[in-house]
């Protein structure tokens, strides 16, 4: 679709990154915190556990000064359940509150948004012990904690998040450190999703809540979405992208928007015996949530061909963003028609648009981008400066994207990548940097964790200062 003139962003659009807890805060097992699935989990050879990370904890005045230096009018954080309900249930943890309350209130200070994840990737370990997403009552364990952020926050926090990438969390659960199995698993595909199932489930009934006891806020899912290409225009390519589309990312916003499974998901899940099971007035709690808008994580698209049934899997190496095979319904292919960075994503920009338009148009719901980033091996140069201009084109080119989807009629509420400063990747490290801010630490180094303004930090407060019509470096 070409545009004579385009669209500028909307006013009040919520430009700002985002993190999550246990990437940036450390003070793992501090002023009273439970430890998390995270903290307990054995890291990737060669990379940092989460002990410190950027110790955010102790250092969020200086980091939401810098952000507000950048004119961030929004920041997309996590509360680490574990803080506040170290058992996961029961128990408040006070300072865990009074954490979150003044980093709320440093956030306001400055005029900045506060979007607030509620889960994201950090199970309370004491909870994992009791079956994690597998025991039905994770959906009451997740209301009593949702619950207890409402009534803390919610007279400041306007904007909630449910579930990071609960996508993810399902089809690559072993790849972040999330997937717990109970021993006497016996079909392990069957109780992946009946895990989700208890996940959405619960997304519901805290969407509800919500609306019930904060009905001038709004909420949403946050999945990780982005189309998947048909690798040619034969016909059993098509139907393959339908497929792999429909696992990856209909699932996921078809039961959030409209309370129901994808029905090639549900037949999928039929032929492994793995449909899950519906407690007692769980439809009715799916078809109850109505989400304000939807939150979404993109990186890069993916391209699936025909895969026969028969087709033997190889030792294939994914990671969150790389689709991996599902013989007799797809079968994923590099794409040559894109650049890679260096940890081997794909960069779509122009999928990105594509993504959000059609996002836009199966669900007629305001979005907001609560991740896209580029990760890379930063470097500090003695005279403190970090130049980064790959982060800045690959920004540039995504930011001219929304823009051309607003001119194609989306309604977009704000742009919030990843991520706001350098954080511990989930299974690469420190040395995977995406942050505007740079912060002096290495793996297993903790050096000064001084913070630095990026290259990428000066031209994002550009890009903010002019609404996104000035993107020159």
């Amino acid at each position: 679709m070409h545009h004579k003139t385009l669209k500028p962003f909307p006013d009040n659009f919520f430009w700002g990154a985002s993190t999550s807890a246990y990437q940036v805060e450390g003070a793992a097992l501090e002023d009273g915190k439970g430890p998390s699935c995270q903290d307990v989990k054995v890291v990737p050879e060669g990379t940092s556990d989460l002990s410190v990370s950027v110790d955010h904890y102790h250092r969020y005045k200086e980091d939401i000064a810098l952000m507000a230096e950048m004119g961030f009018k929004s920041y997309r954080f996590s509360i680490s359940w574990s803080r506040l309900l170290p058992q996961g249930v029961g128990e408040v943890n006070p300072k865990g509150i009074a954490f979150y309350n003044n980093l709320i209130d440093e956030c306001l200070k400055y005029g900045i948004e506060p979007i607030v994840t509620m889960f994201h990737f950090d199970m309370p370990a004491a909870l994992d012990e009791r079956g994690s997403w597998g025991n039905p009552e994770s959906v009451n364990w997740f209301l009593e904690f949702a619950r207890l952020m409402y009534e803390n926050f919610g007279d400041r926090v306007k904007y909630w998040l449910t579930i990071n990438e609960q996508n993810v969390l399902t089809l690559a659960g072993p790849i972040i450190g999330t997937l717990h199995l109970p021993d006497n698993c016996t079909n392990v595909k069957k109780e992946i999703y009946q895990q989700n199932h208890h996940q959405l489930v619960a997304q519901a009934k805290a969407m509800v809540l919500c609306h019930e006891l904060l009905p001038e806020a709004k909420i949403g899912p946050a999945p990780n979405i982005a189309l998947i290409y048909p690798n040619t225009n034969k016909p059993e390519d098509i139907l393959a992208s339908q497929n792999a589309n429909a696992i990856r990312n209909w699932l996921y916003l078809d039961m959030a928007v409209k309370g129901r499974y994808n029905h090639l998901v549900w037949e999928y899940l039929g032929h492994f015996d793995a449909q899950p099971e519906f407690a007692p007035g769980d439809a009715q709690a799916l078809a109850q949530a109505q989400p304000d808008f939807i939150a979404f994580n993109y990186y890069n698209t993916s391209t699936v061909e025909y895969c026969p049934a028969e087709f033997e899997l190889g030792d294939e190496k994914s990671d969150q963003q790389k689709m991996l095979t599902e013989p007799g319904y797809y079968r994923a292919v590099s794409n040559p028609n894109l650049p890679k960075t260096e940890f081997g994503w794909e960069i779509d920009p122009i999928g990105f648009r594509a993504t959000l338009r059609t996002l836009y148009d199966r669900y007629h719901l305001p979005l907001l981008v609560t991740e896209n980033g580029l990760g890379a091996y930063d470097s500090l140069t003695e005279d403190g400066r970090v130049h980064d201009p790959y982060r800045i084109n690959y920004l540039r080119a995504h930011i001219e994207q929304i823009q051309l989807a607003i001119s194609d009629g989306v309604e977009m509420l704000g742009y919030n990548p990843w991520s706001a400063i350098d954080l511990i990747s989930t299974h690469e490290g420190i040395k995977k940097r995406y942050g505007f801010i740079y912060v002096d630490r290495d793996e297993f180094d903790l050096k000064t964790l001084k913070r630095y303004r990026k290259d990428s930090f000066f031209w994002y407060k550009k890009v903010i200062a002019s609404n996104g019509q000035d993107l020159t470096d």
